[in-house]
């Protein structure tokens, strides 16, 4: 049902009746490594360029998917998904692989619940199962927007490391007891933030707007959810984030207010100030967090995925960085 310019009631509440995430050898060693389906010990990924590696994480990011839900890829109707190379190739040629009708986007970070909230929507309008996912991979993204790994480059405090990983959640009308129940479809945003070492500053206001516009449209607040989970703000990002808050007058509690770029990473030194990438909240939400609401930790939670609308060629023509973030209503119903 549609509430407002921007969010969405689903009447039917479509499941989310299996996940799957397969990541790379630096998240097989952080502080989620046993809530993965599938780990690797190299970047290369069994293939002969990181662009590829990236490609399979995805196909088997939804091939662990399906095998959960004992269903075949013919039985999907529609796949969402995204990533970050250019023209979403890893993606495109995934779909190719699995089969599936294919819808791509680019939401940047924010794909993963861009996809989510997509997949709800079909399935409230009759399709029985749909697939949301995205990939991301540390040494393809650093090419593309910064510099390959292999030069060595020297990077600042405020930069975060892309999270090699693929997750994907398959929707459908029935099948789980968790359920998409709500959206807030964000608007683009630019601070004029024009570092692309500096994502979480960049990615804060689209974040904050996202999710105080949640609250207006829907008349609710940080107290009607257990846990709220931005997408990969970092600690730059989210520091920001938490003082727009307090000058709008909305004090969200520190153990309430978290973020799957400072949760996939326990350490690690390359990460700097957190981790990103259309991975990154795919890798945490479709693994750790679903499996803690199974378990009852959590009953209703807010997943806002952000995303910095950048591109190599942006930048050189020294344009700032727009932003976006899509929020995603998640709830356990029943035992």
């Amino acid at each position: 049902m549609y509430i407002s310019k921007q969010s969405f009631r689903y009447e039917s509440e479509p499941c989310i009746v299996s996940s799957g995430v397969v990541v790379g050898p630096t998240e097989a060693k952080g502080p989620l490594k046993d809530h993965f389906d599938k780990m690797y010990d190299d970047l290369w990924i069994n293939e002969d360029s990181f662009e590829k590696a990236q490609k399979k994480l995805m196909e088997e990011a939804c091939k662990e998917t399906l095998t959960k839900a004992n269903i075949t890829s013919e039985e999907v109707t529609f796949l969402f998904g995204g990533d970050l190379i250019n023209q979403i190739t890893g993606t495109s040629f995934a779909s190719r692989t699995l089969g599936i009708p294919f819808f791509g986007l680019f939401g940047a970070c924010s794909t993963s619940m861009e996809a989510l909230s997509l997949a709800a929507m079909v399935v409230e309008q009759g399709a029985p199962y749909v697939l949301a996912g995205t990939a991301s991979h540390y040494a393809a993204i650093e090419k593309q927007f910064r510099y390959p790994i292999e030069y060595g480059s020297q990077r600042p405090p405020t930069a975060q490391r892309t999270v090699t990983a693929g997750g994907a959640a398959l929707v459908a009308p029935t099948g789980s007891n968790i359920h998409v129940t709500k959206s807030t479809i964000g608007k683009v945003i630019d601070n004029g933030i024009k570092d692309p070492f500096n994502m979480g500053a960049a990615m804060a206001p689209a974040a904050v707007d996202t999710i105080l516009t949640h609250f207006n449209d829907f008349n609710t607040s940080e107290e009607d959810y257990d846990l709220i989970l931005t997408g990969d703000l970092g600690q730059v990002g989210r520091s920001i984030a938490l003082e727009w808050f307090r000058q709008k007058g909305v004090t969200l509690p520190e153990g309430k207010f978290q973020d799957c770029g400072l949760m996939i990473y326990d350490d690690e030194p390359e990460a700097m100030a957190g981790a990103s990438g259309t991975g990154c909240s795919a890798a945490v939400v479709f693994s750790k967090i679903l499996q803690e609401m199974q378990q009852g930790k959590y009953k209703k939670i807010l997943v806002c995925a952000t995303g910095a609308l950048l591109s190599p060629l942006t930048y050189q023509q020294k344009e700032s960085i727009p932003c976006i973030a899509h929020a995603v209503v998640i709830e356990r119903k029943g035992a």
